[in-house]
């Protein structure tokens, strides 16, 4: 097609006016789920999700509680390696064994930690799933490295075996 020599600049007007109206959309988060088996019941597994609970089997978990405990709207900080992430209780529905929390690592990144527990034949399965969005060029950095596929499943292999010893009786000494 050709256009005649009066029309190319226009044309080009029109089509640089159009392009600089568009706006770039933001990328959606990033998400990965993971699911494992733990040898014991949901009632006994699930309150180890709440913030106190996870003291139990999490190293170095110690969560400053600011409002509430375990109910929605409640807020809690931790620090690790000399970082702050604050951190609500966006869902707590323990009759359905399932607790969801959206966390703000201050200057890296934003997200949503869901975790639910379903009962299976001889104890539970757990299902974690964390949805991320950096909000900075390190947090983004952050946010890939995490979500990595390899990463994550180590990440999610050391819940299994950290909540396993933690629900497991203790040994009795011999003596």
């Amino acid at each position: 097609m050709r256009f005649s020599t009066g029309l190319r600049p226009a044309l080009l007007a029109v089509l640089l006016a159009a392009a600089g109206n568009v706006i770039a959309m933001p990328e959606s988060p990033k998400s990965q789920t993971r699911t494992f088996r733990l040898d014991a019941p949901c009632a006994r597994v699930f309150p180890l999700f709440t913030p106190l609970g996870e003291r139990a089997w999490a190293a170095g978990w110690d969560p400053e509680i600011l409002s509430g405990s375990e109910e929605r709207g409640s807020v809690f900080r931790t620090r690790a390696h000399d970082e702050e992430t604050i951190w609500i209780v966006s869902a707590y529905e323990p009759d359905q064994h399932r607790v969801s929390y959206a966390r703000l690592k201050h200057g890296s990144n934003f997200g949503l930690v869901d975790v639910e527990c379903r009962q299976s034949d001889s104890g539970s399965e757990i299902r974690v799933r964390y949805t991320l969005t950096g909000i900075s060029p390190e947090g983004e950095a952050f946010v890939r490295e995490f979500l990595d596929d390899a990463r994550y499943d180590r990440f999610i292999d050391e819940w299994r075996r950290a909540l396993g010893a933690a629900l497991s009786p203790p040994k009795k000494s011999a003596g």
